[in-house]
């Protein structure tokens, strides 16, 4: 790195002076203080630049992640050569960057009378500003951002307020939204839980590794034909951020192994973090609720044999079990700063699963009631972490919190808008889940506190486009699924999952409603606007146009005859390259009148 600096910086022509290209002012280059002054003023304008604007010299001055240090930009001269870049300083950390420039240099000299004023230059100058750039240059070698990946349990796409949601409030989290983006057209990879998360670990379709339900009991997941657990060699984002300086730490809810009798499970710190707290479904040190209803004298206790999976074990009233969660996750993130290291912290609270225990004081009527008071309280807890990123400025600069939930809502508790389907289901309702991010210091300002409605992506993108925002490489020996959308993420793109997205339910979830009455299909693809359902044969299609009816009200099939061939052919492939469940075998068992009735009412 210091190489290449130094022959990129022997190809810039020093100017005698410095202009903010932000507030315009002229500082000499002397004037330090002046600098680094114009710089705080103008923090937030140029901290927006983005990694992309980097050609030519500027691409060999700046290394990965060192926009993340932009307190401001200064213009000290031009690259004469072909790629006219000009060298853009940043006063409080001396570092410099590259960004192409029209035939002007920073100092207003138009480019003919370039070679003429070059020959004035003061080569003192330039030896101050290589002294003074080295050194930063280390330092954000070693800056990378932060990220709080912040995972809700059962909660449904409606069910923000920011999102639509008049029935309750969540202003911590609508804060965020306003600081941030939110996007309305991202998906989760499974409509049920533990493969949710296992996408959202790995980067990868969670059917490579067997998990395609909720993690049960050893017979049952021997029955659904489920891994037990996560096997600890997929490839892990915790793991590889913490192979490149971050401390990593998983605070609630895990269910990639150890729950019920399977107390054999790894522990969490084997996918590569450094800590970890987590509830009744996880090994290692947890939260176990305790329970209080209006009338109770005394507080009850539920899933105590979960002490088997592991302690210490810290027992509390469920209704406050997600500001424990942050609780644990406030002095990991402070220890970070205090070690210089940047953090990625889990935060996955068991809040909205069922059963609802709310406050006694905010107790209410009936199963909506019970899960609306839950969900305002876990937005209260959530601010406590929220207040602290956000009033410390180190943090605020250079973090990313990422808000979304692991599939579609309970019926009856939560909503999912527009949308049809639940929890479970391949619907749109089951597996389109809210996404709120976060991070002040790096989403581009014309994006803030808009939505984005165009790109279309999932939870397994999230792992290469983390990697992306923190300037880190894809290992060698993994290959994902996701696709980097950081520039997405960031507010400076609109772009979407290439590919199309696939979907296969849950082995034991063949049917939903009263008596099972409702029989689901077995998967599903997004391609486009395109949305297609069928069975596992390719059999009784459903095709809706999402642009036109997102509801999937309507099934078209019988007009786009190409449209369902082509689909079908690439789901039932994608299907056949995935390890199979028991799927199969239990629909039949489940629905053994299955043939000749239709799917679901249109």
């Amino acid at each position: 790195m210091i190489r290449g600096t130094i022959r990129g910086a022997a190809n810039i022509a020093s100017a005698v002076s410095l202009k903010c290209f932000v507030s315009g002012e002229n500082l000499e280059a002397p004037d330090t203080a002046g600098i680094r002054a114009c710089c705080r003023e103008n923090a937030r304008e140029c901290r927006r630049r983005s990694v992309r604007e980097v050609a030519g010299v500027g691409r060999a001055l700046m290394p990965a992640g060192a926009n993340r240090h932009f307190a401001g930009l200064m213009h000290t001269g031009i690259h004469p050569d072909a790629s006219r870049t000009a060298l853009s300083v940043c006063g409080e950390c001396q570092l410099a960057t590259g960004r192409v420039v029209p035939r002007h240099t920073a100092s207003g000299v138009p480019w003919p009378e370039f070679a003429q004023w070059k020959k004035g230059l003061n080569m003192r100058l330039f030896c101050l500003l290589v002294v003074l750039l080295l050194p930063g240059l280390l330092a954000a070698a070693e800056s990378r951002p932060n990220i709080v990946m912040v995972f809700i349990d059962d909660m449904g796409w409606g069910d923000f307020s920011c999102f639509g949601n008049t029935d309750a409030k969540t202003p911590n989290i609508d804060r965020l939204a306003a600081e941030g983006l939110r996007f309305s057209q991202f998906y989760v990879n499974s409509p049920i839980c533990s493969p949710s998360r296992c996408a959202l670990t790995t980067g990868q379709y969670p059917q490579r590794w067997k998990i395609t339900s909720f993690l049960n009991n050893r017979a049952d997941n021997e029955r659904r034909g489920v891994a037990q657990w996560l096997d600890p060699s997929a490839p892990s984002l915790a793991r590889i951020l913490k192979q490149h300086g971050y401390a990593t730490g998983h605070f609630g809810k895990w269910h990639l192994g150890g729950q019920r009798d399977v107390d054999d499970a790894p522990p969490i710190t084997n996918y590569g973090f450094d800590a970890s707290l987590t509830n009744f479904e996880g090994m290692g040190p947890k939260l176990l609720p305790l329970t209080l209803k209006p009338g109770d004298t005394e507080p009850g206790k539920i899933w105590s044999d979960a002490v088997r999976l592991g302690g210490p074990v810290t027992w509390m009233q469920r209704s406050q079990i997600t500001g424990g969660f942050v609780d644990a996750a406030l002095p990991f993130m402070k220890q970070a700063a205090e070690d210089n290291k940047p953090f990625y912290i889990n935060l996955w609270p068991d809040d909205v699963h069922s059963p609802f225990w709310p406050p006694v004081d905010k107790w209410a009527d009936g199963k909506r009631g019970l899960y609306l008071s839950v969900l305002e309280e876990m937005d209260r807890q959530f601010g406590k972490l929220f207040d602290h990123i956000g009033s410390t400025p180190a943090l605020r600069d250079n973090t990313l919190v990422l808000i979304c939930s692991d599939n579609g809502p309970e019926p009856g508790a939560g909503s999912a808008g527009p949308f049809r389907g639940a929890k479970a289901q391949l619907y749109e309702g089951g597996i389109r889940s809210p996404l709120v991010v976060w991070g002040p210091g790096l989403i581009a300002r014309d994006s803030v506190g808009k939505e984005n409605a165009l790109s279309v992506f999932a939870a397994f993108d999230l792992p290469p486009s983390i990697l992306g925002v923190a300037g880190i490489a894809r290992p060698a020996d993994v290959t994902f699924d996701g696709e980097d959308l950081s520039a997405t993420l960031l507010g400076r793109e609109a772009a979407s999952h290439r590919a199309p997205l696939f979907w296969r339910r849950p082995p034991d979830r063949k049917t939903a409603g009263p008596m099972g009455g409702v029989i689901l299909p077995d998967l599903a693809v997004r391609d486009g606007n395109w949305k297609l359902l069928c069975n596992y044969d390719g059999s009784e299609p459903q095709l809706y146009d999402l642009a036109a009816d997102p509801a999937e009200s309507s099934n078209i099939a019988a007009e786009h005859g190409e449209v369902v061939r082509t689909l079908t052919a690439a789901v039932v492939d994608w299907n056949h390259s995935m390890p199979a469940d028991n799927g199969p075998a239990l629909g039949e068992v489940n629905v053994p009148a299955r043939r000749g009735r239709r799917p679901t009412p249109n």
